[in-house]
């Protein structure tokens, strides 16, 4: 281990998250010992506390872990374009440029989502043709994963951009998930063609142009979220971060609700040991520590946010998941089908275009 020798591997923001940078180091430890040919490493933050914490570690000979020093931290309630000018030597930033310069191909923070999110975009940029990332969830369902975007980093989304979210979907399902054929579902109020707003009736009719760059199965309503009717849901990003806190929400007072209901009887007590396993099987179900964090997608490089709160082991859950994404580039799969996707809706515009005018009437 050496300080600001940089390889081709994940540049880690160290100084972000609430546990601290001995659980991100911790987590890097962990991820050494437990994940097959995993490749370099280089946490990037503040030097003389990162020496001292690999050491305790046990990783002061590992020669895949190196050091870039950052001086500055931004902190999780930071604005995120304030944060991003004001603090250039901030751990995260340093993290994105590690990418944006070659030297490292993923980047991966568990601190401030919103200057992630700016950071990466402003220094990144988006992929050909994608106008906006797409923030990816990782979600549980009754028999399989599924996939949930955008989750929150574009919540003023216009039809052209829930599209490209489709065929980004389609191809991080397919090579990171082992889809064959991903099943995408929009999300909407109901399942007829008549339901949803605006924006969900004019990308649905666009999806359904698609024709085989997507396995696009029509608007999927709440009831239906969670029966794995279809791997990837489609929506804009107010929409998804709401899902995705209400479900976190609803399964920690769902867990309080059990423990308050068995504690007043014995018996039910007795019966809650005996279903200890059970109880513990649909814990870790719902856990998101088991998912490795959230990809935002579109991007030119690969960018992946942890939980703010995650540990070690979910930490280390989301290196060996960023590992996986590294190894099999869906960027260069998807390329090709978003200019397809840009050609039909252009199509599509020009031919509403002459029936828009014909519907005003003349001037």
């Amino acid at each position: 281990m050496s300080a600001k020798k940089v390889h081709e591997g994940i540049a880690i923001d160290a100084m972000g998250g609430d546990l601290g940078t001995s659980e991100v180091v911790r987590a890097v430890a962990l991820a050494f010992e437990q994940i097959k040919n995993l490749g370099p490493i280089v946490l990037v933050g503040k030097e003389r506390l990162l020496v001292r914490l690999i050491k305790v570690a046990g990783l002061a000979d590992e020669p895949r872990l190196s050091i870039f020093p950052a001086t500055q931290v931004i902190g999780m309630g930071e604005k995120p374009i304030k944060s991003l000018k004001q603090k250039k030597d901030s751990s995260l930033v340093r993290a994105i440029e590690l990418v944006k310069e070659g030297k490292c191909k993923a980047v991966l923070s568990c601190g401030n989502t919103g200057s992630l999110m700016a950071g990466s975009t402003l220094k990144l940029r988006p992929l050909p043709g994608v106008e906006r990332p797409a923030l990816a969830a990782v979600m549980p369902a009754k028999k399989e994963l599924f996939l949930l975007l955008d989750a929150g980093a574009n919540p003023i989304a216009k039809p052209e951009h829930l599209v490209h979210n489709a065929i980004l979907g389609h191809h991080y399902s397919k090579v990171v998930m082992g889809k064959a054929k991903p099943r995408i579902g929009l999300l909407s109020n109901g399942t007829e063609e008549t339901k949803g707003n605006e924006l969900v009736q004019k990308t649905h009719q666009l999806l359904k142009q698609m024709g085989s760059l997507i396995n696009y199965q029509g608007l999927i309503e709440g009831f239906e979220v969670f029966n794995n009717k279809v791997d990837v849901i489609i929506t804009d990003g107010f929409t998804g971060n709401v899902v995705i806190k209400s479900c976190e929400s609803l399964v920690l007072s769902m867990s309080d609700f059990l423990k308050e209901e068995i504690v007043k009887n014995p018996m039910r007590l007795t019966g809650a040991l005996l279903s200890k396993g059970a109880f513990k099987n649909v814990k870790d179900q719902f856990n998101p520590d088991n998912y490795g964090g959230a990809p935002l997608l579109g991007l030119n490089s690969h960018v992946r946010k942890s939980h703010g709160s995650s540990n070690r082991f979910a930490i280390m859950n989301a290196i060996r998941v960023t590992q996986e994404v590294v190894a099999n580039d869906y960027n260069s799969k998807a390329l090709a089908d978003i200019g397809k996707a840009n050609e039909i809706i252009k199509k599509e515009r020009a031919a509403a275009e002459p029936q828009l005018i014909a519907h005003q009437g003349p001037k």
